[in-house]
């Protein structure tokens, strides 16, 4: 069968019919992700600010002097909103183009993106109700403080420790995520 031995004819076969096309559709999975990382890291983090902020602006009436000290839940807050960024902007530059992106990398894409964009949502609305509650009882009684933002620190570490997964998960997409499939132009 044309000068091929029955070995290199096997391998040609095998090779074209194994890997299939790459759907143009995994692209979409993967823009998904972007999307989720920076749009649900920004609802946590626009929650935890208005909600801390509605605290802070009750208690300042009472204690004006108290108000920068309890600017920190509304950092903190701010902080969910960057996680989503960065992973954002991450897994935008993993984006092939899509005649070479495997349904592999769109799905880890998506799934980095929900992880992050949801543990930051999370941690938003610890952050917003801890913050907002805490800054009214600081007002009251000062030594509550180094409690609130003990509670403040493992709230946001709810954040971070999706960012490191959703990092993870990012990165081994790009290595796991090359060579199944074939490029459908």
């Amino acid at each position: 069968m044309n000068g091929l031995p029955g070995a290199a004819l096997l391998m040609l076969f095998s090779t074209s019919t194994l890997l299939a096309a790459c759907e143009p559709s995994s692209a979409f999975f993967g823009f998904m992700g972007v999307t989720s990382a920076i749009v649900f890291a920004n609802l946590g983090a626009a929650y935890g600010t208005a909600k801390s902020g509605v605290g802070i602006t009750s208690m300042g009436v009472m204690r004006p002097d108290l108000i920068m000290r309890s600017i920190i839940p509304v950092v903190m807050a701010g902080v969910l909103g960057i996680y989503g960024l960065i992973t954002a902007v991450i897994i935008n530059g993993k984006l092939d183009p899509p005649d070479t992106y495997s349904q592999y990398s769109g799905y880890a894409h998506l799934g980095a993106g929900l992880t992050v964009g949801m543990s930051s949502l999370a941690a938003g609305l610890a952050i917003g109700i801890v913050g907002d509650a805490g800054v009214r009882a600081n007002a009251q009684q000062p030594r509550l403080f180094v409690g609130m933002i003990l509670i403040l620190i493992f709230a946001e570490a709810l954040g971070l420790y999706g960012l490191i997964v959703g990092l993870v998960v990012a990165s081994t997409a790009s290595v796991k995520g090359t060579d199944l499939c074939t490029s459908f132009k």
